[in-house]
């Protein structure tokens, strides 16, 4: 991972979602009912719910919000949701990875082709842009949750992967990465050691980045937020590498 350039990518994309909570929310929602849909209707029991409740909470969605998302799942008339990931290629290169929740997949297919298309990317196949990108766990937490040192050392202890900390004067925070299987009983760890980490999810990591400057760095971003916009998607994860002048430039 590049510096602290892509970490600042992703929190000026979180700042535009944080700007519409409903649409958050909503998302946040959908994740809980399928995970509660697909297995157990109880945290404890379903680990993919745990993850989703707790991801949840630490964007403040209302408890009761959370329990009606859960009897969702079990209701008879509960939408249908479909898990799809879809992959392209931003004008670049820049290799970008979509996962989305529907219950219209011509809808979604469709919506996702035209954002590429109208930004000078284009759509792929599977496993045309996964290969260059590492299926791991990620966990989350502010900066202020520790220091380098001690969260590097409580992370390994946890028996994590790696750690990148971005502890610069915005103060935004650790990234914990773990083997896919490992996930859960990291973040366990962690969590009885600091508390209840910012996010923890399953997450695409890239194996190399991709140096994007000038006007494509305006046309990137656009991308990314058309997609992170539509309430299908779900998550993006992409490789660009933008130095903090280009990002700076986009106010």
């Amino acid at each position: 991972m590049a510096g602290h350039s892509k970490f600042k990518n992703i929190m000026h994309r979180k700042g535009r979602a944080d700007a519409a909570r409903s649409k958050l929310f909503s998302k946040l929602s959908r994740e809980i009912t399928v995970a509660a849909k697909t297995g157990l209707p109880d945290p404890a029991m379903n680990p993919r719910l745990r993850l989703a409740v707790n991801n949840a909470k630490a964007e403040s969605l209302p408890k009761d919000v959370i329990e009606r998302a859960i009897k969702k799942s079990q209701m008879g008339d509960a939408a249908d949701y479909s898990e799809i990931r879809y992959e392209g290629v931003a004008a670049g290169g820049v290799g970008i990875i979509v996962e989305v929740l529907t219950d219209n997949k011509n809808r979604a297919a469709a919506n996702v082709r035209s954002y590429f298309t109208k930004m000078g990317g284009s759509m792929g196949a599977t496993g045309s842009v996964t290969f260059n990108f590492d299926r791991v766990g990620q966990i989350s937490y502010p900066a202020k949750t520790a220091s380098e040192d001690a969260m590097m050392e409580a992370a390994i202890e946890a028996g994590a992967d790696d750690v990148t900390s971005d502890m610069d004067e915005e103060g935004e925070g650790h990234t914990i990465y773990t083997a896919f299987e490992d996930l859960n009983d990291v973040a366990a760890a962690l969590e009885a050691k600091f508390g209840a980490a910012a996010n923890t999810k399953i997450a695409w990591r890239p194996k190399m980045q991709v140096p994007v400057t000038g006007d494509s760095v305006a046309t990137l971003m656009k991308l990314l937020d058309m997609l992170d916009e539509d309430d299908d998607v779900q998550a993006v994860y992409s490789n660009e590498d933008i130095s903090d002048e280009d990002l700076a430039k986009l106010g």
